[in-house]
Order: C-alpha cells, then sequence, then structure tokens
C-alpha cells in the first residue's frame, strides 16, 4: 500500500508540472510556435515563449538556426545556442533583461545579439546574484553592450565574448549599494565609447582580452561614493584614445603583462587614480605614454 502511494504522488506530481507547462530542458527553432510545449518535437519560436514554459533552474536550447527574440529574465536559468547560430535582433529595445531575485544565477551560452543601430543595450543586468556569458556576441547597439547597473552586489563572468560598435560602452559596472565583482578574460571590445567601464564600488580582473578603438579609454576605472579597483593582466590594448585610465575619484588599478600602443592622446591616464605596475608592462608607441604612480616588483 505504502508503494502504491508513493508512486501514486509521483504520478500526480509529474502532472502537476506538465499542467503548469514547467519544464527541465525547453527548445526553441526557428521553425517553432510559442503555443508549443517547447519540447524537442514541438519547440518554441522565441526565448520569451520558451522561458515561461521552463522551470526555475532549467535550460533553454537552440536545435537550429533563428532569431529567437528579446527576452526578460526572472529567474535562474541557462539560454545554450551551442550548436547553431542562436541570434536576437534587438531593434529599438534591449536584448536580453536580467531581473532575477538576489539568490538567481543566469547563464547565457552561443548567443548572437545585433541591435542593428537602433537597439539599446545588449544584456541589461539589473538582478540577480551572477550572470555568466559564455561564446557570444554583442553588436550595433546604442548604449551599452552589458550594463551592469544594479542597486545590490553582484557578480559578472564572461570568456570568449566580443562586443563590438557600440554606442557606448562595451562592458559597463556600476551599483548604488554593496560591490560588483567582475571576471572578464579571452575577450574582445572594438570600437566602443570605452571598451571597460567600471565605476562606483566595482572590483574587476581583465586576463588575456583585446581592446580596440575605443574612442575615451580602452579601460576606465572610476570611483564615487565607493572605491573600485582593477586587475589588468596580460591584455593588448591598441588604438582610440586613452589606454587605461584611472579616475576621476581614488580608484586603483594594477597591471602586469599588458600591451598598450597607438593611443592618442595617453596609453596610462592618471585622472584621480592610482595605478600601480609590474615591470613587464608595455607601453609604447601612444601619443604620450604615460606613467604608473608607481612600479611594483614581483612577490
Amino acid at each position: 500500500m505504502k508503494r502504491f502511494t508513493n508512486k501514486l504522488v509521483s504520478i500526480l506530481f509529474v502532472a502537476s508540472a506538465a499542467m503548469h507547462g514547467q519544464a527541465t530542458r525547453t527548445w526553441v527553432s526557428g521553425v517553432g510556435d510559442d503555443v508549443n510545449p517547447c519540447s524537442r518535437t514541438a519547440p518554441c519560436k522565441t526565448f520569451a515563449g520558451a522561458i515561461s514554459k521552463t522551470a526555475a533552474g532549467g535550460e533553454i536550447s537552440a536545435l537550429d538556426p533563428g532569431g529567437f527574440g528579446a527576452v526578460t529574465i526572472t529567474k535562474a536559468i541557462t539560454i545554450n545556442g551551442a550548436g547553431t547560430l542562436a541570434g536576437i535582433l534587438n531593434a529599438g529595445n534591449n536584448g536580453i533583461v536580467i531581473s532575477a531575485a538576489a539568490t538567481d544565477v543566469v547563464v547565457l551560452k552561443n548567443i548572437s545579439i545585433n541591435g542593428s543601430g537602433t537597439g539599446l543595450n545588449g544584456i541589461r543586468y539589473v538582478g540577480g546574484k551572477r550572470l555568466e556569458v559564455y561564446d557570444s556576441t554583442i553588436e550595433r547597439v546604442t548604449l551599452h553592450g552589458i550594463d551592469v547597473s544594479k542597486t545590490s552586489a553582484g557578480e559578472l563572468f564572461l570568456s570568449n565574448v566580443k562586443i563590438s560598435a557600440t554606442g557606448s560602452n562595451g562592458v559597463n559596472l556600476n551599483t548604488t549599494v554593496g560591490s560588483i565583482t567582475a571576471t572578464i578574460v579571452n575577450s574582445t571590445f572594438i570600437g566602443n565609447a570605452n571598451g571597460i567601464r567600471i565605476q562606483n564600488g566595482s572590483k574587476m580582473i581583465v586576463k588575456n582580452c583585446s581592446i580596440a578603438n575605443a574612442t575615451a579609454a580602452g579601460i576606465s576605472v572610476e570611483s564615487g561614493a565607493l572605491p573600485s579597483e582593477a586587475l589588468l593582466d596580460s591584455n593588448t590594448i591598441t588604438g582610440g584614445a586613452n589606454g587605461v585610465q584611472a579616475g576621476p575619484g581614488g580608484a586603483l588599478v594594477r597591471m602586469s603583462g599588458n600591451s598598450i600602443t597607438a593611443a592618442s592622446p595617453n596609453g596610462l591616464l592618471l585622472n584621480g587614480g592610482t595605478i600601480l605596475s609590474f615591470n613587464d608592462n608595455k607601453i609604447a608607441g601612444n601619443s604620450l605614454d604615460g606613467n604608473p604612480t608607481a612600479l611594483t616588483a614581483f612577490k
């Protein structure tokens, strides 16, 4: 009798989940339909259609190439376009908005976001514990490629992300409370105002990245009411205006193994902040190379 009861409870649980349309794994397709259950054999058409049918902590995958539309994420979820072209054309809108709970982790993989010259932000992260973005591209938006604009602490991790031709910053980090902690590795930023701009309580590591032709600064580390810090390791910054800017405010930048060249006017710009340079940075061929606040030795 007990075994029968347990089996009955399991059946009712599965039936309840099915009625509410919450699956752990859902699918989208370029020829799908949002009235479908978003299963592999009956996929949805858009990310927005699939997200309402995906359980918290679940994953949305792309079956084939398609433009899957802008989406707002309000829960822990993974969107994975691996193996195909999972595109978002966000003309006139934000591509992806993350407005999740303080404990939620959102993961985006293999996504192509194109603002078509009128889109706002590629990704806007305003709520959630952590945002992770892998193997993705963002281009032709009028504001930021990735805008982290929070009223609480948060985390950002980027790996193999390319952001180009934005109207403002490739990555913009800001918070009014707590600290944004960011790790950016193996990524490329081309033709943005600032390749990466951190402000007001952000702490960041940038490693093995390429930043080119920024019209303001390749990397700008700024402090407001809260101090910001950055560790820059083995990056290449070339062309554009300033290479690395520290300040306004008491921002702190530590640098090791970076190459900065062809900037005009400044390779390094002290704008109220501090730059501590290890002895292995290569800063040459700029209109003004600039000098760090101090040289420091390895320990």
